[in-house]
């Protein structure tokens, strides 16, 4: 239950960042929008640190690392998207791929999906294509350029996921950390002055 509970708060909080961060950069330079959001995302991992602790060995630093690189990219290239829009369209697109890459991964690596999983994947893509086609979808049509935006977030996103899982498993919120360390330094390296 408290796995459940984890699951849809996290849910929410993305939902609502998604949203927030897609109408800022309509309104602001993308990156500026982003310079906000990782630094966000990196004090509330801090604040996790003490309850659920964090290692920093190499391998932590270093899947950390890549998974904040993956991250900037992410956030930069899913604003992006959202600013363009239409919302209803490519948010589920972005994270139909950001769900399946992983699972791809997984599969490739030996791994095998049960009956959850084999359910849940085609439920995923009926569900993005009813989400996608509601009521003034016409009117609403996603450019081509907006289509490569959302299926790169949502690959970025995979990576980001699958650098954290190679991460060792008693790191706690260190790879996090790390992670969300880069992807703030990244950000505010490349935002414009």
């Amino acid at each position: 239950m408290f796995a459940l509970l984890l699951a849809l708060g996290s849910s929410l909080a993305y939902g609502c960042a998604d949203f927030l961060g897609g109408l800022g950069a309509r309104k602001a330079h993308v990156l500026r929008t982003v310079m906000i959001a990782a630094p966000a995302s990196l004090a509330l991992e801090l604040l996790l640190w003490p309850v659920l602790g964090a290692s920093f060995a190499p391998a932590t630093i270093a899947w950390g690392a890549a998974s904040g690189v993956a991250s900037a990219a992410a956030f930069a290239l899913l604003y992006k998207t959202l600013a363009i829009g239409p919302m209803n369209v490519l948010s589920p697109i972005t994270a139909l791929v950001s769900a399946m890459l992983p699972v791809g991964v997984g599969l490739v690596q030996g791994e095998h999906l049960g009956p959850a999983g084999l359910l849940g994947l085609p439920l995923a893509l009926a569900a993005v294509v009813l989400v996608s086609a509601g009521r003034g979808a016409k009117a609403a049509r996603p450019s081509r350029t907006a289509l490569l935006l959302a299926f790169g977030a949502g690959a970025a996103i995979a990576l980001q996921l699958v650098f954290l899982h190679q991460a060792p498993s008693d790191s706690g919120v260190g790879p996090l950390i790390v992670g969300r360390t880069v992807s703030s330094a990244v950000t505010l390296a490349a935002a414009p002055g």
